[in-house]
C-alpha cells in the first residue's frame, strides 16, 4: 500500500489565495495611512572638548560641562486614500532653534493621471512665511526617462519669492539612475548626480553648482547579506563652505527598527556624532555638536563610544527582548494552530499505523542484501548548544515513514519541508528544525543531521560513523 500525501482542493486554493490578496492590500492600506514623521533635537555638547581656560573654571556652575537642547524639529504626515486615483496628503512642522522657531501646516491633493504620470496641488501656511501655493508634476517621458517639476509661490512680507524646481532623470542600466536638477528662485542651484544601487552596495556621486552652495559629494554604503541587514558608509563633501568627512554604519535592532550612527569630521564644522533610529514609519535623529575644531580626542569618543553602548545594550538590553518577544509570538501562534497541529498529528499516526505491513516488507527486503535500514530517525528541534539548555526538545519519531520512502536502498529527500511527507507532521510550528537519522548501510552504522528545508540524499559513505576507536 502506497501512502501520498494530501493535496488540497482547487476550492481550498482559491480560498487561500483571495485570503493573502486581501490580507496584502489591508496592509498596504495601513502603510499608506500610517503618519510619517521626524523628530530632530539638536544637542550642543561643545562644552565636552572645549572648555575655558583654567582662570575662568572658578566662575559658579562652571565643574561639570554644560550640555544643551539648542534645536528641535518636528515634522507629520499622513496620506489619506479618498478614490483610487487621489489621495489627500496633510502635513505639518515646528522648528526651534536657541528659543526662536515657527511652524507651518500644509495640505496637498495628488491625482494620478495615467500609468505615466501624476499631479499634485498644494496649500500652505505658518506664521513665519505667508501662504504658499504649489503645483507638483510627474511624467514618464520613455520607459527608462522621467521628469518630475515643482513651481510654487512663496508670500512673504517682503514680496512674492517664486520657486521652479525641475528634475530630469535617467536609467542608465538596472542598477543605475542618472539625475539633472536645475533650481530658480529659492537657493537656485544645477544639480548632478548619478546613484548607482545594487544588493551590496550603495554608490553616489552629486556635483552641485550654486548660490550660495557649490559642492561636490561622494559616497558609498556598503550592505552585509546578513539578518540584521549592518550596512557600513561613509562620503567626503568638499566645496566652498569647506570639506566634511562621514562615516558611519546602521543595524536592524528589531523587526520594525534600524539604528544608525554616524560621525561627521569637517572644517570649520568640526565634529559631531548623529544618532538616527528609525522606528517603522517614524525617524528620532539626534545631531550632537561635540567641537568646533578638529580635536583626535572628539574623533576617537565619537566613534568608540556609540558602539560601547550599542554592545552592551545588545547584549542587556535587545537580545533578551527580541528573545521574549520571539517566545510570545511563537506562544500565540502555538496557541492559534494547536486544533490544526492535533488534526495533523492524527493524521499522520493513521498514515503510520497504515504503512506498518509495508515498512516490514521492506525492511526484510533490504536485510536479504545488506541495503538500508532505517533504525532511527526524529524530526523537530534539537538542542545541542549548552547556552540553550533551558530550551525544550521537541522531536517526533519517523523511523517508520522514513523507512517507507527507501527504494532500491536509496533515500532521496528534496528540498522542502519534511513536515508535508506522509507520516510527517509539524511538533513545533515557527521554530527552526532538523532532521536526524541513524541508519545501517552493508552492516555499518551511520548518522546524519539536515536542515529542514535540506535535500538529503543516503546513503553517503560521509555519514559513516567510525567505531575503530
Amino acid at each position: 500500500m502506497k501512502v501520498v500525501e494530501r493535496r488540497r482542493t482547487p476550492a481550498e486554493i482559491r480560498e487561500e489565495f483571495e485570503r493573502l490578496q486581501r490580507e496584502r492590500e489591508e496592509r498596504r492600506l495601513q502603510q499608506r495611512t500610517n503618519p510619517k514623521g521626524t523628530i530632530s533635537v539638536g544637542v550642543d555638547a561643545t562644552d565636552l572638548f572645549d572648555r575655558y581656560e583654567e582662570e575662568y573654571e572658578d566662575v559658579s556652575g562652571s565643574g561639570f560641562p554644560q550640555i544643551e537642547i539648542n534645536k528641535m524639529h518636528i515634522s507629520q504626515s499622513i496620506e489619506a486614500p479618498l478614490t483610487a486615483t487621489d489621495t489627500a496628503i496633510l502635513s505639518g512642522n515646528l522648528s526651534t532653534q536657541n528659543g526662536n522657531g515657527g511652524g507651518s501646516i500644509n495640505f496637498a491633493l495628488r491625482r494620478v493621471t495615467s500609468a505615466k504620470g501624476w499631479g499634485e496641488l498644494e496649500f500652505g501656511a505658518g506664521d513665519l512665511q505667508g501662504p504658499l501655493f504649489g503645483l507638483k508634476l510627474f511624467r514618464n517621458l520613455t520607459p527608462r526617462c522621467f521628469v518630475t517639476t515643482n513651481c510654487a509661490l512663496q508670500f512673504s512680507s517682503r514680496g512674492i519669492r517664486p520657486g521652479l524646481t525641475t528634475v530630469l532623470a535617467r536609467n542608465l542600466d538596472k542598477n543605475t539612475v542618472g539625475y539633472l536638477q536645475w533650481r530658480w528662485g529659492i537657493q537656485s542651484a544645477m544639480n548632478t548626480s548619478i546613484v548607482r544601487d545594487t544588493k551590496t552596495s550603495h554608490f553616489t556621486m552629486a556635483l552641485q553648482l550654486g548660490i550660495p552652495h557649490s559642492f561636490a559629494l561622494i559616497s558609498y554604503q556598503h550592505k552585509f547579506q546578513d539578518d540584521d541587514q549592518t550596512r557600513v558608509k561613509g562620503s567626503l563633501k568638499a566645496g566652498f563652505f569647506g570639506t566634511v568627512v562621514e562615516y558611519g554604519a546602521e543595524r536592524k535592532i528589531s523587526r520594525h527598527s534600524v539604528l544608525g550612527a554616524a560621525v561627521s569630521v569637517g572644517v570649520p564644522q568640526g565634529v559631531s556624532l548623529k544618532v538616527k533610529l528609525n522606528r517603522a514609519s517614524q525617524t528620532y535623529f539626534f545631531p550632537i555638536h561635540l567641537t568646533d575644531q578638529l580635536l583626535p580626542s572628539a574623533v576617537f569618543y565619537a566613534t568608540v563610544g556609540p558602539l560601547v553602548v550599542y554592545f552592551a545594550m545588545h547584549r542587556l538590553i535587545i537580545k533578551p527582548y527580541l528573545r521574549a518577544q520571539k517566545e510570545k509570538e511563537l506562544e500565540k501562534q502555538r496557541e492559534s494552530t494547536a486544533t490544526d497541529i492535533l488534526q495533523k498529528k492524527q493524521e499522520a499516526e493513521a498514515a503510520v499505523r497504515l504503512m506498518q505491513e509495508s515498512v516490514r516488507r521492506i525492511i526484510e527486503a533490504e536485510e536479504s542484501r545488506m541495503g538500508l535500514i532505517i533504525l532511527n530517525a526524529w524530526y523537530g528541534k534539537f538542542v545541542n548548544d549548552k547556552s540553550r539548555k533551558n530550551e525544550k526538545v521537541k522531536v517526533i519519531d519517523v523511523t517508520v515513514p522514513l523507512q517507507c520512502l527507501v527504494k532500491d536502498s536509496k533515500l532521496i529527500l528534496t528540498e522542502a519541508s519534511k513536515s508535508g511527507l506522509p507520516g510527517f507532521y509539524d511538533p513545533c510550528v515557527g521554530e527552526e528544525k532538523n532532521l536526524k537519522v541513524l541508519y545501517q548501510f552493508r552492516g555499518v552504522l551511520h548518522q546524519v543531521m539536515a536542515l529542514d528545508s535540506e535535500a538529503l540524499r543516503i546513503p553517503k559513505q560521509s555519514h559513516r560513523i567510525d567505531t575503530d576507536g
